[in-house]
């Protein structure tokens, strides 16, 4: 995998579509500059250009969180969620994850891979599995973060398969799906729904995702309480009315169905009816924080045993659905789940809290440059609006002369400047 560095916004590798329709996490594929290779009559314009720029941008802030890269976050503690690296040159046996500062301080040149990110995460760097290393950031660090977790994601493999991404076997890289409670990224066809029809990634007519998480195959009995909940919590049910539109249309499309039932170890089958004065106004749930359980099922002394393991679908904001009474919380305490009832644990926050960074310091660059202009003079101001229209001018003449079936190098760049320092010598 590339090395993600903040300030040359290159490819990102995890991608978000909550930008689209929902919140699902996936690998992406190529970049711009996977497409000037392949296309040999390649061109863009400026503006395009600084278009794609500016979305990988804000792509690689929604994947660091806001995070800046310039100071390590050891001091913050086990953060809820936060961008995660692992470098294989130090710690080749993947027990170890560094934040995104002291990947681009102290692991500079080495073999990284990129995490995405990681909940209640504490940097790393420097601790006794680096040896004699020591952070350059953060000397003093304890020897050890006992309370993080890793997974073979730290080794470089992914799903069930134990693949590298990318994987250097096969020509195009299939998508993966990431499960919200063991972090883990699958294939597809690896989720364990090569041997059912019955249950079918929820997807729209344009193939785009219509759940928010995944839950995977292998972690999904110790979510089996969710079938409890009604259908609203289920992201096939938007699945179904998609295939009623598309019959209705003409249009034959696969069947689809909810989470797999639930029986009590007694034998009998929970019903997924629950009180309908605690559901909203879009039939959602709404988990109250109190000591009245509105499932009426005390998790902690039902047994609940699930038919098979089969991946679970989610729709949005299905978390606000879970039931936070003190039996209910105990039993998530218990199961090690406690961090679905943690609003800033989703990835959706995660990524909201990133962007509402982002256009803060927009804002306060904007402030920051019109602050600056307002105080020139008139000359002062013509200069500046002469010097923009010159690097236009500039970088234009360099995109029509350019020989587009030809990779820009560095050196493009910087005759390209040269050719402004000319022309304003000559000025």
């Amino acid at each position: 995998m590339e090395r993600l560095l903040v300030e040359d916004v290159p490819r990102v590798l995890f991608s978000s579509t909550s930008t689209n329709t929902n919140n699902t996490f996936r690998f992406i594929g190529p970049t711009m500059a996977d497409v000037f290779e392949e296309e040999t009559e390649q061109t863009v314009s400026l503006n395009e250009y600084l278009d794609e720029v500016e979305d990988q941008e804000l792509e690689a802030d929604l994947v660091l969180g806001g995070d800046e890269g310039k100071e390590c976050t050891y001091v913050k503690g086990y953060m809820k969620r936060q961008a995660i690296f692992s470098c294989l040159t130090c710690t080749p046996e993947g027990n170890a994850g560094v934040c995104t500062a002291c990947s681009l301080s102290c692991h500079d040149g080495h073999e990284i891979i990129e995490l995405w990110t990681k909940r209640k995460f504490k940097c790393d760097c420097g601790n006794s599995k680096f040896g004699e290393s020591f952070c350059k950031l953060l000397p003093s660090k304890d020897i050890e973060n006992s309370e993080n977790s890793y997974n073979h994601n730290f080794k470089g493999k992914y799903c069930t398969c134990g693949r590298p991404y990318p994987d250097p076997d096969v020509e195009e890289q299939v998508e993966m799906i990431q499960c919200c409670i063991c972090e883990d990224w699958f294939h597809e066809e690896h989720l364990g729904l090569e041997s059912t029809n019955e249950i079918q990634i929820p997807r729209d007519e344009e193939g785009e995702p219509l759940y928010e998480d995944l839950i995977c195959h292998i972690c999904s009995p110790i979510c089996s309480f969710l079938n409890l909940y009604p259908q609203t919590i289920w992201a096939s049910h938007k699945q179904q009315d998609s295939a009623t539109n598309s019959k209705e249309k003409g249009v034959e499309t696969a069947p689809s169905a909810s989470g797999p039932s639930t029986n009590l170890e007694n034998g009998t089958s929970e019903s997924h009816d629950v009180n309908p004065a605690v559901s909203d106004e879009k039939g959602m749930l709404i988990g109250e924080k109190s000591d009245t359980c509105f499932l009426g099922v005390d998790l902690l002394t039902t047994g609940l045993t699930s038919e098979k393991s089969q991946p679970m679908f989610l729709s949005k904001n299905w978390r606000e659905a879970l039931c936070g009474c003190a039996k209910c919380s105990g039993f998530y305490a218990k199961k090690g789940i406690s961090f679905l009832l943690d609003k800033e644990d989703s990835i959706a926050e995660y990524e909201r809290m990133a962007k509402q960074k982002r256009d803060e310091k927009m804002q306060q660059q904007e402030g920051a440059e019109l602050s600056f202009l307002s105080n020139l003079g008139h000359v002062e101001k013509m200069e500046i609006l002469s010097g923009i229209a010159d690097m236009k001018d500039e970088i234009r003449s360099f995109l029509q002369s350019f020989d587009t079936s030809k990779p820009i190098t560095s050196d493009d760049i910087h005759q390209v400047f040269d050719n402004l320092k000319k022309r304003r010598r000559m000025d």
